[in-house]
Parts: structure tokens; C-alpha cells; sequence
């Protein structure tokens, strides 16, 4: 019986082809609405996870003041941290892969007649293992390099590329400022951050040699922290609060004069705003669904004042209440899930552009595919339920004398 009202339910859609396509067009709208804007929430929050562990795995960032507007910004009023303040992290604090004392500076880099404005990070060897640098060349500094503050640098993809072009910039001199300064590695590139800097974008020399030629002084601006597991990073977060605060002496009940970042925040704050936004552009575009089953149930209702003498013949010879309704209910259920398939073939498709245009990571959500197409069907029983009944529920003798 199913099969029999699944192919008159064809046949019907096939008799009136553009009616159909014009019915089943809001289901499409609304399905591949739902998928495509899901997918690219989707995408937004991984880029913004993935843009955030370029920064560095497990990282913990301590900085003085409570600024905390900008991924680089500092208290320039708040007392900086010191070299025994570093002795004293690695002294005091166990289960971290890497302490890394960072100065920076704005800088002028020349190379022959080329010049290119940029910034400075003084730190040691720490520091690529906190960032998670690779090196796509040369090396990192030396003990000796690092102990007498030799004019040595490690250069980003981006200081290449303004410098050097495509020629290789080991063992060459620069000048940064009023010194030279010779190249001795260079980064892997990593593009640019979520924050809208370019990562590769950076000069690292070693923090004696920075403090001596470029600072003139010993002040440390910021430590960043890598721990060996994300489960350790609360108990290192407290345990280098409490750490600071001796070490600043502050009074119980005053409030920190530094702050401890933990990236994780970062990508937990952003994260939850992109999956709310999701989720409101994905019910926004439910709308449209709905809208869809509206015009299933009006044309619907057409189709059964169209087919009112039809309806009153098959009532006549025998057709049962129940079998004239799941006709109807089953041609309703097919169009709106043709138009669920169509609208996910749409969506995924929308989808997948949108992702490459704004060069986002593809994330396929299987569970939002098959929710929006059990939606869309769902939608077609509930509207097409009242025509098919009203049609089920026709007088017989009223139906046959219908013109």
C-alpha cells in the first residue's frame, strides 16, 4: 500500500513539475541554509582553535599590570619582571617544558638597499620551544652566544621575504639599528595569527645581547611558560601566582600587580561565541524550513480541491479513509524530502565555497547534515497531514458532484 501511494505521489509531481520545484523550493532554502551556516560556525571555531595553538601548545603567559586588551599587551606603568625571577619559576616550578624571558622593541632592519620595519624579541632557546618554532635552517643560539650576548639572530619566513627575497640569509649581517647582527636560523613559516599579526613577522636575538645593545636595561616584559600536559597547567597556573605574589610582595588581600593568561581561556571565550553565533544563524535559517512546510500545506490544499471528483471516485469504489490519507501524507513527505536531498547537496556544496574563499579548515558535521533532512521530513508530515486529512474526510457524493 506504501508503494502504491509512493508511486502515485511521483506520478503526481512529475504531472505538475514546476508546481513541485516551486513547493519544495523554501525546504531547499532552509536545509542548505541550516548546513551551510553550521559548517562555516563550524569552521570559524576550529580556525580559531588552530590559530591559537600556533601560538604555543600548554602555554601560560605572565605579564605585569592587569591590561589585558590584545595578545601583546602590557602594563607600561607595572614593575617588570627580572632575570631572578626566571632562576626562580625554574627553581620553585617543576613539570614545565620551557621558560622563556621575552623584551621586545621596535626595530629598523637594513640588508644591502633593503629596509623593513619590524620588532625585536630578546629571549633564549626557550622560547622556540615555548612558541613550538621549527626551523626550517640554521640553528638556535649557542650557551656561549646566549651567555655573552653575542650579536647573533633568528629570523621569521616574513623577514626573508622583505630582506633577502629568495636568497638563503644564513651566516649573513644585518643591521638592526645602530648594530650588525648575523643570521643563524630561520623559522618555519605559520602565517598569520587569528589576532591579525603575522607570526613570522619577528627578529629573535639573545636577551643579554638585547638588554646590553638595545634596552639598556634588565627588564623582562614578559615569561612565557609551556607545560608538559594541559592537566598540569591549573596547578602551575596557582602554584606561579602564589610564586609572583612572594616575589613582588604583595599583601594578602591586595590585588596582583601582574596577570597570568592561560591561552586555553582565550580559545574557550572565542569558541563559545562562535558556536553561539552558529547556532543562532542556523535557527534563523530554520525559519525558512518552516516557511517551506507552510507552502507544502498550501499547495497541498490545492492539490486536494483540484482532485476532489478524483478523490470521490476512488471513495466511491472502496478506497478506504486511511489509504486516501496516506496518499496525500506520502506525496507531501516526498516532496519536502526531495527537497531536503536538494537542499543538502546545496548546502554542503555552499559550504565547501565559502570555506575556500575565506581559506577556513573544512569541518563536515555529519549530525547537522542528518538532523536538517529528518527536519525537512519531519516538516512534511506535519503540514502535509491536514490537506491529506481534509481530503481523507471528503463525503463521497459531495466529491463526485464536485466541478
Amino acid at each position: 500500500m506504501i508503494w502504491n501511494a509512493f508511486i502515485l505521489a511521483l506520478r503526481e509531481i512529475r504531472r505538475s513539475v514546476m508546481r513541485s520545484i516551486l513547493t519544495t523550493l523554501g525546504i531547499v532554502i532552509g536545509v542548505a541554509s541550516v548546513i551551510a551556516m553550521v559548517m562555516l560556525g563550524d569552521a570559524t571555531t576550529a580556525y580559531v582553535t588552530n590559530s591559537i595553538s600556533k601560538l604555543g601548545s600548554n602555554m601560560l603567559i605572565v605579564r605585569p599590570g592587569q591590561d589585558r586588551h590584545g595578545p601583546q599587551g602590557t602594563d607600561a606603568t607595572a614593575k617588570r619582571f627580572t632575570h631572578n625571577d626566571i632562576i626562580a619559576i625554574r627553581r620553585e616550578i617543576g613539570g614545565l617544558k620551557g621558560i622563556a624571558p621575552v623584551a621586545s622593541k621596535g626595530v629598523q632592519a637594513v640588508y644591502g638597499n633593503q629596509n623593513y620595519s619590524t620588532s625585536i624579541d630578546g629571549s633564549d632557546n626557550d622560547y622556540f620551544t615555548v612558541k613550538d618554532w621549527v626551523f626550517e635552517s640554521g640553528r638556535m643560539f649557542s650557551p656561549t652566544e646566549l651567555q655573552g650576548g653575542k650579536a647573533v639572530c633568528v629570523i621569521g619566513a616574513t623577514i626573508r621575504k622583505e630582506l633577502f627575497n629568495d636568497q638563503n640569509p644564513i651566516d649573513a649581517s644585518i643591521r638592526l639599528g645602530n648594530f650588525s647582527c648575523q643570521v643563524i636560523g630561520l623559522l618555519q613559516p605559520k602565517g598569520a595569527s587569528m589576532f591579525g599579526m603575522d607570526q613570522d613577522d619577528l627578529i629573535v636575538v639573545p636577551i643579554r645581547m638585547f638588554q646590553r645593545r638595545i634596552s639598556g636595561n634588565q627588564e623582562i616584559a614578559v615569561i612565557m611558560l609551556s607545560a608538559n600536559n594541559a592537566s598540569g597547567i591549573e596547578n602551575i597556573k596557582s602554584t606561579i601566582t602564589a610564586l609572583m605574589r612572594e616575589r613582588r610582595h604583595i599583601h594578602m588581600g591586595d590585588e596582583d600587580d601582574f596577570n597570568v593568561r592561560d591561552l586555553r581561556e582565550v580559545v574557550q571565550t572565542l569558541s563559545s561565541t562562535t558556536e553561539m553565533l552558529t547556532i543562532l544563524l542556523g535557527a534563523v535559517a530554520a525559519i525558512s524550513l518552516l516557511v517551506g512546510g507552510i507552502g507544502i500545506m498550501n499547495i497541498m490544499l490545492v492539490s486536494v480541491t483540484e482532485r476532489t471528483r478524483e478523490i470521490g471516485i476512488r471513495l466511491a469504489i472502496g478506497a478506504l479513509e486511511r489509504e486516501v490519507l496516506l496518499q496525500f501524507l506520502v506525496e507531501a513527505v516526498v516532496l519536502s524530502s526531495l527537497g531536503g536531498v536538494i537542499g543538502m547537496v546545496l548546502g554542503i556544496s555552499i559550504g565547501v565555497g565559502i570555506n575556500l574563499f575565506f581559506d577556513l579548515p573544512f569541518v563536515f558535521n555529519t549530525s547537522i547534515v542528518v538532523i536538517a533532512f529528518l527536519f525537512s521530513t519531519i516538516v512534511g508530515i506535519v503540514f502535509g497531514y491536514f490537506p491529506a486529512r481534509k481530503a481523507a474526510r471528503l463525503n463521497p457524493i459531495d466529491a463526485l458532484r464536485h466541478e
